[in-house]
């Protein structure tokens, strides 16, 4: 008996509405939000990228004060310049160009990020992107933890044309450093020539290609720079035509199915929760920078 594989087809294309500051350190533009695409991008709640950009020479420092978090993971690449970390739970360090910071917030920390200082005194260019991946119901309070992956650590594969980092999930026997919650696939992807690029994604997943430079064909549709090409759920793969330079993230999921409800750097299932975690916050329950 033979099996007959169908590609996921082009659902839309997200496109970012412009630029912002994320404190004085980080010139984002937010390509989705949990606001307008929790469902349908499930279990991924939001992705800012940042740069490229190019900072000067300097002995402030750059970044953004203590803030929380609470109910799901921040994931944070770095493809030049670098970021330091630190927060309530004691966890901290320093990542650089290929490196990745995996922090679970779970049931509640303060952190903040900066430029590095090395990197700072001595500027360049800075790009990076932050991901927020979703927590199920279940492990929503789960205590905080932080997986400071080096790039030395991920794995990759050579695939149609492309070479794939696996952060997390597997691709062709090759499995990512990362640990996660829910089954997912996050794949950092550098096209070296054009032409057909083709990643497999089990049927019922979410499955959606960044682009953080370069372009896609898709079914018709032009991908561009800081856009993102959402597919439907059905079929067991995508099929993209890349231009050669590209430079990729694919972001795939089982969907958790579950209620989000969120404010600011909350995520939770309820309001009532959202509160709490306000409250939790406000008393010091999620912990205290000095």
């Amino acid at each position: 008996m033979s099996t007959t594989s169908t590609n996921k087809a082009l659902a839309r294309v997200l496109k970012s509405p412009g630029g912002h500051w994320v404190g004085d350190g980080f010139p984002v533009r937010s390509l989705f939000n949990y606001m307008e695409h929790a469902q349908e991008l499930s279990p991924f709640l939001l992705l800012d990228y940042g740069g490229p950009a190019e900072f000067p020479p300097t002995d402030e420092r750059l970044g953004v004060g203590p803030h929380p978090h609470r109910g799901f993971e921040t994931v944070t690449i770095v493809f030049a310049g670098e970021v330091e970390h630190r927060d309530s739970s004691g966890a901290g360090g320093r990542i650089g160009p290929g490196d990745v910071q995996w922090m679970t917030a779970g049931r509640g920390v303060v952190h903040e990020e900066f430029h590095g200082r090395d990197f700072a005194k001595r500027g360049g260019a800075f790009e990076m992107a932050q991901l927020w991946v979703n927590l199920p119901r279940k492990d929503k309070l789960t205590t905080p933890r932080y997986q400071e992956i080096q790039g030395a650590q991920i794995g990759s594969v050579a695939r149609s044309g492309a070479r794939v980092r696996v952060i997390a999930g597997e691709l062709d026997g090759v499995r990512g450093p990362a640990l996660t919650f829910s089954p997912l696939n996050v794949w950092d992807i550098r096209v070296e020539r054009a032409g057909p690029l083709e990643l497999p994604s089990p049927s019922g997943h979410t499955a959606a290609l960044v682009v953080l430079a370069g372009e896609l064909q898709v079914g018709g549709a032009k991908v561009n720079e800081a856009q993102v090409a959402r597919f439907e759920r059905g079929g067991d793969g995508v099929r993209v035509e890349a231009s050669a330079g590209a430079h990729l993230l694919f972001l795939g999921g089982e969907p958790l199915d579950e209620p989000v409800v969120g404010r600011g750097p909350f995520v939770m299932n309820t309001e009532s929760e959202i509160w709490q975690a306000i409250a939790d916050f406000q008393a010091g329950r999620m912990g205290r920078l000095d």
